[in-house]
């Protein structure tokens, strides 16, 4: 056995592009959803208290903000990968999931 790290296989450029294209729809997916959460984002504020609360302030903003993320997200996904930048456009690719995931965990900590 040799201490020679093993290589993993490479995907080529055409197959990273096509899952790059699959992100890209789940992402595009995901910002009528967000659209819609934005539209209910005011109710975070409906328990007595929130208004003065800054988790809610929080994720009000962080749901005002999610289709946003979801669209911009993948954009500059595509701008990185086509300047050869692969690992900060799956980065940018992965930012609308990052971001739902705050959200929820925010949200656990909210009244009401």
């Amino acid at each position: 056995m040799s201490g020679a790290p093993r290589k993993r296989p490479q995907l080529s450029r055409r197959a990273r592009m096509i899952w790059m294209g699959v992100a890209t729809g789940l992402c595009l997916t995901l910002a009528p959803f967000g659209a819609v959460g934005a539209l209910f984002s005011p109710l975070v504020f409906d328990h007595q208290g929130n208004i003065l609360n800054p988790l809610a302030w929080i994720a009000f903003l962080m749901m005002v903000l999610f289709w946003i993320v979801c669209l911009i997200g993948p954009f500059g996904a595509w701008v990185l990968f086509k300047r050869d930048k692969e690992p900060l456009a799956w980065a940018a690719m992965a930012a609308p999931l990052a971001w739902l995931t705050v959200l929820a965990a925010i949200l656990q900590f909210i009244p009401g």
